[in-house]
């Protein structure tokens, strides 16, 4: 084991090749184990709507090969000399970003991922600015070396096939629910309903917020009233909507209008966006739609902080707030991203990285 902390550590994932190819097994190297670093063996990763698009080059900068996954749990079996917050046998995850300065603004006010130096690592198809430059690879593989800093606590009796996908989902619904102050009342429209559309509900119902939720068809009418929604609207009919909201979250990952939605937000409402449809189709809001729908505010949040990464995996935990999971194997990836691209696929699915 000691090798670990001189040499690079092997690994087996599963990688894009290209843009147009199918998911293959693929053998690389992890840095080695630093004195801040710990060792993962990922158990659990997610696979976000996200990694389709990197993996297809859907937003552009992909490096092949290309191995996806931000939403990793698994269990430490190894830490560096000076780790002082996890020991061997710890749960831990991992979501987004595995690095960064540490040192600017942003970094002090844990908000890595906004890094004013521009060295925020991201888990996967990211330059990694501390280990001469080389290209990350995220968690379809059974192992991952990461900064202490950028590991979030995992208590010992969790569910971390559910937990996986909190590093993602859970992050990217909760900080805007926070930023935005939703209390008990409050009205929230959740639009999309996938992985981070059911987060959002679940979450804003937790906060004691109406929530009412928007779908492309009928067919999640059920599972999201058995949810607590109050309300469920397809978007075919969005006009006809007579509810207006405090904050609509977008979770839209295709192309829509997003004025529809300002159109129901209440004065001084505010719309946040946190899908992100492939360039080529990203919607765009014209300025002389946003004068003449003055009073309303319109924001894009970025997944979260660690510090308030952690505040949501303990908030999750605590109050058992879960998504809806499907664990599937390696060899259903492909299986996996068709559905999630053409719409039948069923909220989250999670890999099972011990799986053939």
């Amino acid at each position: 084991m000691s090798d670990i902390f001189t040499a690079n550590i092997p690994a087996k994932g599963y990688a894009m090749l290209s843009k147009d190819s199918k998911f293959s097994q693929f053998e690389f190297t992890r840095h080695s184990v630093g004195d801040s670093d710990i060792l993962i063996e990922i158990l659990y990763s997610g696979i976000c709507h996200s990694d389709i698009h990197t993996a297809r080059d859907e937003w552009g900068g992909t490096v092949y090969p290309c191995v996806p996954g931000h939403e990793i749990a698994g269990q430490v079996i190894a830490v560096g000399k000076n780790v002082t917050k996890f020991k061997v046998g710890d749960y831990a995850g991992v979501g987004c970003m595995v690095n960064s300065c540490q040192e600017c603004e942003a970094c002090k006010n844990s908000q890595e991922q906004f890094c004013q130096r521009g060295q925020t690592v991201y888990t996967y198809n990211s330059k990694d600015h501390f280990h001469e430059g080389k290209n990350t690879y995220g968690g379809y593989s059974n192992n991952i070396v990461v900064n202490q800093n950028f590991a979030i606590k995992v208590k010992a009796n969790a569910p971390l096939d559910k937990v996986a996908p909190l590093l993602c989902a859970g992050i990217t619904t909760y900080s805007p629910l926070k930023f935005s102050k939703i209390k008990a009342g409050d009205k929230v429209g959740v639009a999309g309903f996938g992985g981070l559309g059911m987060m959002a509900l679940k979450y804003a119902i937790k906060m004691g917020a109406q929530v009412s939720v928007f779908a492309r068809n009928d067919k999640k009418k059920d599972q999201a009233l058995n949810l607590g929604a109050t309300n469920f609207y397809t978007t075919t009919n969005i006009n006809e909507v007579k509810e207006r909201f405090d904050l609509i979250i977008s979770t839209i990952p295709t192309s829509y209008d997003p004025t529809a939605y300002i159109d129901l937000l209440k004065f001084g409402g505010e719309l946040a966006i946190v899908g992100l449809p492939p360039h080529k189709i990203a919607p765009k809001i014209s300025i002389i739609d946003l004068v003449h729908k003055a009073g309303k505010k319109i924001y894009g949040s970025l997944i979260g902080g660690i510090k308030e990464t952690q505040e949501m995996m303990d908030f999750s935990l605590e109050n058992e707030i879960y998504p809806e999971t499907i664990i599937v194997s390696p060899s259903q990836i492909d299986e996996v991203y068709e559905k999630l691209t053409n719409g039948s696929g069923e909220f989250r699915y999670v890999i099972d990285m011990r799986a053939k």
